[in-house]
């Protein structure tokens, strides 16, 4: 395929013009200015169309602009825009009795609002602490959390997170994310590496750092998204609910990029067959509107009134958005996602039995890690090949996006169709032999 001309005259007028208004801190991959939107299909201020393998980092759940979604937000609209957290809106309750429905615990949910991940993993933190009285918590190397002063101190996958930034918030020690591809804990015979990792808690932090009857918390992601779409072992939830159990400490699950049907269920942690104790929600919950959901047990979650609070909590067009988005994953698009990101599996290990820099391939869903290496058999990460497939794709029509070292994340809309697929995967193989010449 032709590569294009990127950014076209539109584009480089625009990317100017931020230049001089908008903070340099955003990080921006390739020079993308989007103009509009259509299921899995982007078109830039120039006209070019591309596929959207990334999805706005797994946010626009049910593709972009999707009709039915569009129609509720106008109306909504229509109806008025806000009203404080201070007062009451059918929406709101509504969005709060769905996601008791579907939440992943037996007891009934209450469901904190907000804006975003980072600010459902804050309330989650604070949660935690008033529940149980303890101020300590366990977070996990690779982690992201996010980047308010709560959330990046348990994020841990990249130094740019926390450079500048110290002090941070007291009282988080971090264990080792139980990467299959890469363990770095010694086994013991017939142990699930996940429960090593788990061992490793009990035995290494739990004690000699930190007293567990002082831990409110053990904050994780079901899947852990930045730190390189890394799945856990099948052995490790349980244990972690059992050494939480045991000592009284919530356990906290992250699922703002792997729930709200990505991996083909609700929440990843079914996968497990585990309840947390609280769950973190964001990005594909709402279609692209902001909307965060810190989601706990009913007998969890008793602060009292004024403990907690959010002025754009349970914003009501995007409550109304939010509905309407996981109306949809429940008719169609959680099943699609089971259905075509296995599909999308198989192809890709295809790809990775004619190319050796593949070193793995991985997912759950609509989550899928494509990692590279410099070889299999030392397993050195090759970030500067996965660089240029990034940008070699883009200039072919492919939106794509890193993560961990050196892993390419396959997240689009939930919508996606197998033809789409094969499109999106022909322009990814002609980059990967681009960029291997």
């Amino acid at each position: 395929m032709k590569p294009m001309q990127l950014p076209g005259p539109k584009a480089r007028a625009l990317i100017e013009r931020d230049g001089s208004v908008i903070s340099p801190s955003y990080p921006r991959g390739y020079p993308f200015v989007m103009d509009h939107g259509k299921g899995a299909e982007v078109w830039d201020v120039d006209g070019n169309r591309f596929l959207d393998f990334a999805a706005g980092i797994a946010v626009v759940s049910t593709g972009h602009s999707h009709p039915e979604v569009v129609k509720v937000i106008q109306e909504q609209v229509e109806k008025f825009i806000h009203i404080s957290s201070d007062y009451y809106h059918p929406r709101w309750v509504e969005l709060g009795e769905k996601l008791d429905e579907i939440a992943p615990f037996k007891e009934p949910a209450i469901s904190f609002m907000c804006n975003s991940g980072t600010e459902a993993v804050e309330a989650s933190i604070k949660l935690a602490r008033y529940r149980t009285e303890r101020m300590n918590f366990i977070g996990f190397t690779g982690a992201f959390h996010g980047r308010t002063m709560g959330a990046v101190t348990f994020t841990a996958s990249k130094p740019a997170y926390h450079r500048g930034f110290y002090p941070l918030m007291n009282g988080v020690v971090h264990a080792p994310f139980p990467n299959p591809y890469r363990p770095i804990l010694e086994r013991r015979p017939g142990e699930d590496y996940g429960e090593t990792v788990v061992r490793y808690i009990e035995e290494e932090i739990l004690g000699p750092i930190l007293p567990p009857q002082e831990v409110a918390g053990i904050l994780v992601e079901t899947i852990q998204g930045e730190g390189g779409y890394i799945i856990p072992p099948d052995g490790f939830f349980p244990a972690l609910r059992e050494l939480c159990d045991r000592h009284g400490i919530m356990l906290i699950a992250d699922e703002v990029q792997c729930g709200m049907g990505r991996t083909g269920k609700w929440w990843a942690i079914e996968h497990f067959n585990v309840e947390p104790d609280i769950v973190c929600s964001a990005k594909g919950i709402a279609s692209g509107m902001p909307l965060g959901a810190t989601i706990a047990r009913k007998s969890v979650m008793d602060w009292p009134s004024g403990s907690h609070g959010n002025t754009y909590g349970g914003n009501p067009v995007s409550c109304a958005a939010a509905l309407k988005t996981i109306e949809l994953i429940e008719r169609e698009y959680m099943h699609n996602a089971k259905e075509v990101g296995q599909y999308t599996q198989d192809a890709l290990c295809e790809i990775m039995a004619r190319h050796s820099c593949i070193g793995d391939v991985r997912g759950l869903g609509l989550m899928i890690g494509v990692e590279f290496v410099q070889d299999r058999e030392s397993k050195i990460p090759d970030d500067a090949i996965r660089d240029q497939i990034v940008d070699r794709a883009f200039e072919r029509g492919l939106l794509l996006l890193g993560c961990g070292k050196s892993t390419l994340r396959i997240a689009p809309p939930l919508s996606i169709t197998r033809n789409e697929i094969d499109e999106g995967l022909k322009i990814l193989e002609e980059a990967i032999l681009l960029a291997k010449k």
